[in-house]
């Protein structure tokens, strides 16, 4: 079974308190147009009108070749994280196509994981995926600006 996962509430309190992003800079403020800027913590569509953050991060532990660095949007204001991670969120619906890839357990790329693939193929994906012998766990991604959106693992994964 998969496991989608946001990005954890405590990371995200923080950035909605204004402390500062992956380089280092307070998070900007916006107005969602309501057209493809997902939270990466409720994990949908930000509405059309509402405040919205962008912000650089990095949803690595720490600092290394593959430890890639790219904008996300989160809600303003605080929402309740995705609850049911054994199922497909929002998120993975709103484009016709993603970027999915697999990561070690030391969080380096797993080459030849890397695919585009349409949104009715994300689950088999991934799940073929992390069937590989030395992938951990699978990041879904904006198959058009490579953007991170979440996390998926399987059961009995890394967390």
């Amino acid at each position: 079974m998969l496991q989608f996962i946001p990005m954890p509430t405590h990371e995200v309190r923080a950035f909605q308190r204004g402390e500062s992003d992956a380089y280092g800079h307070v998070p900007e403020r916006q107005t969602s147009d309501g057209d493809g800027a997902s939270c990466r913590h409720c994990l949908k569509n930000i509405p059309k009108g509402a405040g919205m953050l962008v912000l650089a991060h990095c949803p690595f532990p720490e600092k290394q070749p593959y430890a890639e660095t790219g904008p996300i949007f989160l809600c303003e204001d605080e929402c309740a994280a995705h609850a049911d991670s054994a199922t497909s969120p929002d998120v993975l619906s709103t484009s016709p196509t993603y970027l999915i890839k697999g990561y070690s357990e030391d969080h380096r790329i797993v080459y030849g994981t890397g695919a585009i693939v349409e949104k009715s193929s994300v689950a088999s994906a991934a799940q073929g995926i992390l069937a590989q012998d030395r992938v951990a766990y699978v990041h879904a991604r904006s198959a058009k600006n490579n953007c991170y959106l979440l996390r998926i693992e399987g059961a009995g994964s890394l967390s």
